[in-house]
């Protein structure tokens, strides 16, 4: 049994098939996950069943970022094992010893378990310069959003901006890049142009540009003051350079077309978009990329602020959906594609990724997609929860179409950097423009496998007017049935908490908006395609839950897997419920076969956990990802 002693000579064992069989806790799964993983971490195909590699165990001890212990079991030779820390604040690190390495093919460096959504942050992406990032945090939004700066805060920017160009940046202080210049000029353009007097500039907003606009100009490359004055006509001292600049090569050429359209807060067509997005894609960096920087970040930005839109965001959507070719075809009786907000969550309990393992378990096949850091939230992502507990996150769409159809799995997940490596490129450029570009929208609604039976897609949303647009995209991809949630944080997870008496703007928590091919209760109109369409406000006390607070996490994915765990192997409480509410709604409104009695669907998610098969999908995933 796992919660035994473990000494040198126990073996490894399987993991029981129902919970009936032995009793778990939330800490015995994350060592069970440690013992049968923690060697495969960050390794896409180690080849664990090799003849010549026998296992022994070692009962060890490790200190999380918390400061609290957990036992885990790590695999050891009869000459040594050794677990050490390093930057021991946040990250959980087992160091093997070189015979075991080399069996594996790990390197010693790859062997790393953060458990902080921050850590996984790609190194190689160059920070952001804060002063800037924070100045683009209030004028790079929408026109009702826009907070004008003050005269002291919009000089400090300028100022900061002329040091950087000249290289005289204080100690501490990153460059201010390239990217960050067209998202900054790009929103103060815009905000000059189209939006209202209470958005425009403010007073000192517009001393300060005037007092060092002569500065700047001298400065500052062609491409940026052409984003800062396209017409020569903001400022009140004209320049020649922005009306006659045109860029440099054919792509660049066709990017400053359809720029100067954006700037002006115009909108352009279906076709001229994709053929931007094509363009420029993948984005190369640096003195020998296809395009600057700065004009890209400007058009991103430049479309969010001027809210896209329909064919704008269709554009975005399906501009790169033959990048591999025509996606693989799972055959599965019915397939849903979850679009969690890539950017993660930094608050509250994500529950996703315990939900599929539990629709699994009656065929509804989930297909799970996303990244493993994204900014600007840079919380946690199943990509992450998924590295940490072992299993590969290097997986093609073949790949994952085979786990969509293994019988002992039935669900997936697919890294953004494999199914779509030309928006994948943009991570880096997307921390440096501070505010959500299109993409962060049409992103969600993507289908990177194809099911032979019914499809459906459920995307989380925040901002109020993206319902529409979403569910609009949804329609385009054809699938029976598309559910837009606003659950907490914009993400997927509905909530069991009391709803606050505190008015919020927009939707409330737990509004759902979606159609469907099935007639079910709450239809609302019926489209040309016999689609019934539906908006409800999900109220869990009405089914049964009791009002409890959201577990919080706070950027722990340790704390977010721990959570999961607990439930699926049966303990009572928050997680619990919010993973069975969100597994029987979604198959509910979605019109799942066998979910037309929402206390039905409710009882056969309870089902699929209480009786253990949700955490053997669980376990299955991670093993079979690696020997797929």
């Amino acid at each position: 049994m796992l919660h035994r002693t473990i000494n040198e000579s126990t073996p490894i064992l399987p993991l029981p098939r129902t919970l009936n069989e032995t009793a778990f806790s939330s800490s015995q799964l994350l060592k069970f996950y440690q013992e049968t993983t923690m060697n495969t971490l960050m390794n896409p195909n180690p080849n664990l069943s090799s003849p010549n590699f026998s296992i022994r165990t070692k009962k060890l001890r490790l200190l999380t970022n918390s400061g609290q212990q957990i036992s885990l079991v790590a695999p050891a030779n009869k000459t040594h094992t050794s677990i050490r820390s390093k930057r021991a604040d946040s990250i959980v690190r087992c160091v093997l010893d070189s015979s075991i390495i080399d069996q594996l093919g790990l390197s010693e460096s790859g062997l790393h378990n953060p458990s902080i959504s921050t850590s996984y942050r790609s190194l190689d992406i160059p920070k952001p310069n804060q002063t800037l990032l924070d100045a683009q945090a209030r004028v790079c939004t929408g026109p009702t959003q826009t907070k004008p700066l003050t005269e002291e805060q919009t000089l400090k920017v300028l100022d900061t901006i002329l040091r950087s160009a000249s290289g005289k940046l204080g100690d501490g202080e990153e460059e201010v890049s390239r990217a960050q210049l067209g998202a900054f000029f790009a929103g103060m353009t815009i905000r000059a142009n189209c939006f209202s007097e209470a958005t425009q500039w403010s007073e000192g907003e517009t001393r300060a540009m005037n007092a060092l606009w002569p500065r700047l100009i001298r400065e500052l490359p062609a491409d940026i003051i052409f984003i800062a004055d396209p017409e020569g006509s903001i400022m009140g001292v004209g320049t020649s350079i922005g009306p006659q600049f045109v860029g440099n090569g054919p792509n660049e050429m066709r990017l400053v077309g359809a720029l100067r359209e954006v700037l002006a807060g115009g909108h352009l067509g279906f076709e001229e978009v994709q053929g931007v997005l094509r363009d420029v894609l993948p984005l190369e960096t640096g003195m020998h990329g296809n395009v600057s920087e700065s004009l890209f970040s400007a058009f991103l930005i430049g479309q969010r602020m001027n809210r896209e839109t329909d064919r704008e965001l269709k554009a975005y959507c399906l501009a790169f959906d033959q990048e591999h070719g025509p996606p693989p075809v799972a055959d599965v009786k019915s397939l849903t594609h979850y679009g969690e907000p890539y950017d993660g969550n930094t608050r509250f309990f994500r529950s996703t990724l315990f939900v599929a393992a539990v629709r699994a378990c009656y065929g509804e096949a989930s297909l799970l997609h996303g990244v493993e850091y994204m900014s600007p939230k840079g919380g946690i992502t199943e990509e992450q929860m998924l590295k940490f507990i072992g299993a590969n996150t290097h997986l093609s769409p073949l790949q994952t179409k085979g786990l969509l159809e293994d019988e002992d799995v039935g669900f997936g997940y697919l890294s953004q950097r494999e199914a779509r490596p030309s928006l994948y490129s943009l991570r880096g450029l997307r921390e440096h423009m501070k505010k959500r570009p299109p993409i962060a929208t049409s992103e969600k609604v993507q289908q990177f496998v194809r099911a032979r039976g019914k499809e459906a897609i459920v995307a989380g949303f925040y901002h109020e007017g993206y319902e529409d647009p979403l569910l609009m995209l949804m329609r385009r991809r054809g699938v029976h049935s598309g559910l837009v949630v606003k659950g907490e944080e914009g993400a997927l997870s509905m909530t069991t908490r009391v709803r606050s008496a505190q008015a919020t703007k927009g939707p409330p928590v737990n509004y759902c908006a979606g159609f469907r091919s099935l007639s079910y209760p709450f239809v609302s109109e019926v489209d040309g395609v016999s689609r019934e369409s539906f908006s409800v406000e999900v109220n869990a006390k009405d089914y049964g839950f009791e009002p409890t607070d959201t577990p919080r996490t706070d950027r722990s994915v340790l704390r977010n897997i721990e959570l999961g765990l607990a439930a699926l192997s049966g303990e009572k409480g928050p997680a619990y419920d919010r993973i069975v509410l969100n597994a029987g709604m979604v198959d509910h409104l979605l019109g799942c076969d066998g979910a037309e009695d929402v206390s039905a669907a409710l009882d056969r998610a309870r089902e699929a956990i209480d009786s253990g098969k949700a955490l053997s999908r669980l376990l299955n995933y991670v093993k079979a990802s690696h020997r797929i």
